[in-house]
């Protein structure tokens, strides 16, 4: 189910999705998911680097530099 608004109206329509439009949402759905936790792997590893380069005594000005 999809509700569309109109702005200029206010009237409210609720159509069905095709099975079609359902799959194609589930797989946008599916990649969005993905990319969000390739970001997050991403971040914990820059976190990760960026502790263990603190750990061997660089400072942030440095640390910025590389």
């Amino acid at each position: 189910m999809q509700t569309l608004i109109n702005l200029e109206t206010g009237d409210i329509e609720e159509i069905e999705l095709t099975a079609g439009e359902i799959q194609e949402r589930e797989e946008l759905h599916a990649q969005a998911k993905a990319r969000e936790t390739e970001q997050d792997a991403k971040a914990k590893a820059r976190a990760s680097a960026l502790a263990k380069l603190k750990k061997l005594g660089l400072t942030d000005k440095e640390i910025a530099a590389l």
